[in-house]
């Protein structure tokens, strides 16, 4: 295997910008982080192939500024596996792909079975990659020769597979639908923040009352602020379980919170005031949480009989049918029309069963045009046929 150098200064990063600038074709990107081990999702080691280049690793902790970088290959195509989990922490360096080709995505709308990166490169160029240290914590300094290695590969070959994905789609006549797919990862827009983050808290279902919420929230923001503080993946000072173990067991005393053999974690005792404190916090505040919060999530179909008797009919109705045309199409279901979309249609679809109305809705939830292309008819026809199936339902019945 080849050694590899990590670029951590402005020397570095201008002589490789300079040789990237020079080589030839697409640019191989990838991005690792430290997810797990540290609280932010920032790059740690940035991955960057271009033919005629090579391979460059770069600390982006050390460097910071990536504007020659960016100038270097920002009106080339960036070629990534899963473009989506990259691409924020790409951003928040000012890293901005003009263009992009997503192997991952590429290879679920060719009806590939497997879609990580080690299958989609076995499949193209029958090459088997090692991925040893996919979990590694690459926040890691120095980083052990083996890890380069393995970053390395992530990159190496990605322009190859890209070509025969390209190749591929041409010839399944889905270059469009790629390019509209790939367009739409490119400049989707960054969830806005949770209001209430802490209710993501997992095992909060098994709390009941305000009083009981209130505490488990002061828990997790106390636990939040000092993660923030400590750069360190929350759940690695005190998982989640444990949060919700002292919420339940209801300590009286410091002392009984620290006898609590389920709240556990390696700062659950060393920061033990903190998590009393929050504690008593939360018994104390006048700002108590709902026990529900609205929210603009549907009911689980499973309810639909019985809450919208005509939404039932008509999910039933058109589901099989968007299947069977992802089936013709060789892709999954969810890369045709994702199943949130085809449900909210279903729930509150336009007045009429129209194709172009149904198209309409589809395009205010975000649906491409191909997706539109591929399934508003066969919707609009199947809610047609679901309307005339309850109509004579209920004539039987009466």
């Amino acid at each position: 295997m080849a050694e590899y150098d990590v670029i951590g200064d402005a020397a570095g990063l201008s002589a490789a910008a300079d040789a990237l600038h020079a080589g030839t074709g697409p640019v191989a990107v990838d991005v690792e982080r430290a997810s797990g081990f540290r609280y932010s999702q920032r790059a740690y080691l940035i991955q960057v192939f271009r033919r005629d280049a090579g391979v460059f690793l770069f600390d982006a902790p050390a460097v910071r500024d990536f504007t020659l970088l960016q100038q270097a290959i920002g009106d080339q195509e960036w070629v990534f596996h899963a473009a989506s989990q990259d691409l924020p922490s790409l951003r928040e360096l000012d890293l901005l792909p003009p263009s992009l080709f997503d192997t991952e995505l590429a290879s679920r709308l060719l009806g590939h079975e497997r879609f990580g990166l080690g299958a989609v490169v076995e499949e193209t160029l029958g090459i088997s990659l090692a991925k040893a240290h996919s979990a590694a914590d690459w926040s890691t300094r120095p980083l052990p020769q083996p890890w380069l290695e393995y970053a390395a590969l992530d990159v190496l070959h990605l322009i190859d597979v890209r070509d025969a994905l390209a190749a591929e789609l041409a010839d399944q006549h889905k270059a469009e639908i790629a390019a509209q797919e790939f367009d739409a990862v490119r400049t989707r827009e960054p969830k806005p923040p949770r209001d209430d983050p802490w209710r993501r808290l997992s095992g909060l279902h098994a709390v009941r009352g305000q009083r009981n919420l209130a505490v488990a929230r002061s828990l997790w923001e106390a636990r939040d602020r000092f993660a923030r503080e400590q750069d360190v993946a929350p759940g690695r000072l005190v998982p989640d379980r444990a949060l919700v173990a002292a919420v339940l067991a209801e300590p009286q005393t410091k002392q009984e919170l620290a006898a609590l053999k389920e709240f556990n974690g390696r700062a659950s005792r060393s920061q033990l005031d903190r998590w009393w404190a929050a504690i008593d916090a939360g018994r104390t505040t006048k700002d108590l949480p709902r026990t529900r919060v609205p929210g603009d999530a549907l009911p689980p179909p499973r309810a639909w009989a019985d809450r919208n008797p005509e939404a039932d009919a008509r999910l039933k109705a058109a589901r099989p049918v968007v299947e069977a045309r992802a089936e013709q199409l060789r892709m999954p279901t969810e890369n045709l029309l994702t199943p949130d979309l085809l449900r909210r249609v279903a729930w509150e679809p336009p007045s009429t069963s129209d194709a172009r109305l149904i198209g309409i809705a589809l395009a205010e939830l975000g649906a491409r045009p191909w997706q539109i292309e591929e399934t508003a008819q066969l919707i609009a026809d199947a809610f047609v046929e679901s309307t005339q199936s309850v109509e004579e339902a209920s004539e039987a019945a009466s």
